[in-house]
Formats: structure tokens, sequence, C-alpha cells
């Protein structure tokens, strides 16, 4: 028995298929196209459509993992006074991202009780945040809509086909996306570091349920999320 396999459309297999001598598939007049009058039976002819399934969801998309570690020796400066939120070196985002991630910073400070309207030049504290952009998973290839393969036989009884047909009309996943903001406060003074964190997410390029501004504003809130924590206590969420 000889068998040919081939990946192609519909339209192609059905020709493929109609070429077929009538004389090399018996059953033809009992009232099927197998020999026994029934559609596939005993191997005879047949088709089978499946419809391909979608990549699984990445379980990482969409979820926040967060952590934040408090100076053994910040005492009470946290949470109050005068500070300037910068941007540190080493962001990866856009200039024009920047903005919308500084912001969204600025507002946990303020609810944490700092004052951002009147940094003091001389005194105080300056919030760095860095901005960091990886692609987790790139984006899927385009693939083909409907693929399948014909299987063309011969036995003792004649000559047989099979097909079988995958459709997938599930459109190429986008990249999968890292955005980890960081975040350190610093005594102006003498520089000394008394907080710092970061939190990350895993979104879909494209995805309209994250935009930046929601993307920052869920990393932010992550952030500072029991904000401060104790000397030495570090707070992971997620």
């Amino acid at each position: 028995m000889s068998a040919i396999r081939f990946s192609s459309s519909l339209l192609l297999i059905g020709a493929l298929s109609a070429a077929m001598p009538a004389t090399a598939q018996p059953g033809w007049g009992r009232g099927g196209f197998g020999p026994y009058g029934g559609l596939g039976r005993g191997d005879w002819g047949g088709s089978r459509l499946s419809r391909a399934a979608s990549s699984a969801a990445d379980p990482r998309e969409g979820k926040v993992d967060a952590a934040q570690f408090t100076a053994d020796d910040a005492g009470n400066a946290l949470g109050h006074g005068p500070v300037a939120v910068t941007i540190a070196q080493g962001s990866t985002t856009g200039a024009g991202d920047q903005p919308t991630y500084e912001a969204a910073v600025i507002d946990q400070l303020v609810k944490a009780g700092y004052d951002t309207i009147k940094p003091d030049p001389n005194g105080g504290q300056i919030a760095e945040i860095k901005i960091v952009r990886d692609v987790l998973v790139p984006q899927e290839q385009k693939r083909k809509p409907v693929s399948g393969e014909v299987t063309v036989g011969a036995s003792n009884y004649g000559t047989f086909t099979g097909m079988a047909v995958a459709v997938d009309l599930s459109k190429p996943r986008k990249a999968l996306v890292s955005t980890r903001l960081e975040a350190r406060l610093l005594d102006r003074a003498t520089g000394k570091p008394l907080w710092e964190g970061r939190a990350e997410i895993a979104t879909r390029e494209g995805d309209s349920h994250w935009s930046e501004q929601a993307i920052a504003t869920r990393l932010a809130a992550a952030l500072f999320d029991r904000f401060p924590s104790g000397p030495g206590e570090k707070v992971a969420s997620r």
C-alpha cells in the first residue's frame, strides 16, 4: 500500500478527490461512498474536519509581582515631607511614556503623605524611578487559516481516499511584554537610600485593556501597597 500526503486548502483537496476514477472507488451506486453504503466506513473513504485550538493563554499575562524593602535606619523619615520625582538612567520606555509613570508615582506619594508640589532643593527626599520593558514571548507567526492532508492508497478491494482538514481562524498572538517599574527614595542631603521597590506586569502588545495609563496606574499602586513597611521589612504582593 502506498500513500501520498500533502498540505493544502479545501478547494485543492476537493479537486483531487474528484479526479479519482469512478471504477477505482468501489461502493458507488450503493447509496454511499464506501463499499457498505456509508460515508467513510471501512477506511474506504471519508473526511475529517477539525478546528485547531488557539494557543493557551500565558499564566503570567495580566498579573503583577511587586516587592518593597525599607532600610533598617530609615526611622520615621518615610511618608511625609517634600519629595522630588526624577527619571533614573536606564529606562527603556520612550520619552513620551515616562510622564505617565511619573504622574502615577506622584499620585501614590501624595496619598502616602508627601508634598510633591513644593520640593525642597536643599533637603527632603528624592524619588528616583525607572521603567524597564522586555519582550518575554515574541509575536506569533501568521498561520494558515485552513490546512489539511489527503491520503490515497490501494488494496485488494480497490483504492481509497482519506481527507483531514484543520481550520484555525484565530489571530496570531501579539508579543507578551514585561513592564517593570522600579523606585527608590533617597535622602537628598546625604544620598542615603531609605526605601526601594519594584513592580512588574506582563501584558500583550496592543491589548486595549492595558493602555500605558492602565499599566502605570496598576504598577504604581502595587509598588506602594502598604507603604511604608517597617524597617528591614520586605513586602511582596501578586
